[in-house]
């Protein structure tokens, strides 16, 4: 009777543990897509400014090349 009680509480504890390290999973996966999803709006605003600040530079250009061609 021993052996049964011991194996049951051994299963017990290691779905305990499974359970324990599952939440802290799903916690990090939780932190990390908080993460990505800032670090790629940060990513559009700097891509917009680029495309705002590039701008009068090809247009500057290409007024240029067409007085040269």
């Amino acid at each position: 009777m021993l052996w049964p009680m011991l194996a049951i509480a051994l299963a017990f504890c290691g779905i305990a543990v499974l359970g324990v390290l599952a939440a802290r999973v799903f916690v990090e996966v939780r932190r990390l897509a908080r993460q990505v999803a800032t670090s790629s709006q940060r990513i559009t605003r700097a891509a917009e400014d680029l495309e705002r600040a590039a701008k009068p530079l090809a247009a500057q250009t290409a007024h240029t090349l067409r007085q040269d061609g």
